[in-house]
């Protein structure tokens, strides 16, 4: 086994062992994202892309600011690899956007981002909301077969543990706490001077260590803004 295989065999280990668990919905995503970054090779930024019914975009667990404006973006354009693989595709892979002519619009506004490449893969789907897991390089041609490979597996990880827990439902509550999050995510940011993904990695941190609900946390560090 190479070197390559068997720190993927270890870490898809880890992370079967993680969501077999029971953790909130966000947690299990964001350490998805986050290990896609980690073992993908090419992959500048990542997160997931959830669209609710009526078509709301909601742009989640991004391991960079970078994400929620490509996400921005197709919600903008009303088009993009994201939209495909949550509502068709399974996977979605672009080489270089500044040549793509899938989704012309989008494709131009990512490439004068400084986006060249894209890798997409279904998430989850429900009647009211479907979901992808989305991968960019700021290179072209950064993603091939391998990517497509780990990336699957980090996917169904991700699904299998939604379904096994029945998160249907707790991707809706979740999704309704997000505001709650946004707020503590807020307070944190403003009294540490950190930026948003820093102040999500505190709250999740500290609500694993305190084994709490990370909206509890986030309902906590929201009335502790006054003291």
């Amino acid at each position: 086994m190479t070197s390559l295989n068997h720190d993927l065999a270890l870490r898809m280990a880890e992370l079967a062992r993680a969501t077999a668990l029971p953790r909130d919905v966000d947690e299990i995503l964001a350490g998805v994202t986050a290990a896609a970054t980690e073992m993908i090779p090419g992959t500048d930024t990542c997160g997931v892309l959830l669209i609710g019914k009526g078509g709301k975009f909601e742009s989640l667990f991004g391991t960079s600011d970078l994400i929620y404006k490509i996400d921005a973006l197709q919600e903008a354009c009303g088009e993009g690899p994201c939209v495909e693989a949550a509502l068709a595709e399974s996977i979605v892979r672009t080489d270089d956007f500044a040549t793509e002519r899938r989704w012309p619009k989008y494709s131009r506004a990512a490439a004068e981002l400084g986006v060249r490449s894209g890798l997409s893969f279904k998430l989850y789907t429900s009647s009211s909301t479907a979901g992808a897991l989305n991968l960019f390089g700021l290179k072209p041609e950064a993603f091939d077969a391998q990517s497509e490979v780990i990336g699957s597996v980090l996917a169904a990880h991700a699904a299998s543990a939604i379904i096994a827990s029945r998160h249907g439902e707790q991707l809706e509550s979740a999704l309704a706490n997000r505001d709650t999050i946004g707020q503590a995510k807020g307070v944190i940011m403003e009294r540490f001077n950190v930026d948003a993904m820093r102040a999500f990695e505190m709250l999740r941190e500290l609500s694993q260590t305190t084994n709490t609900r990370l909206v509890d946390i986030a309902v906590r560090v929201i009335e502790s803004r006054g003291n």
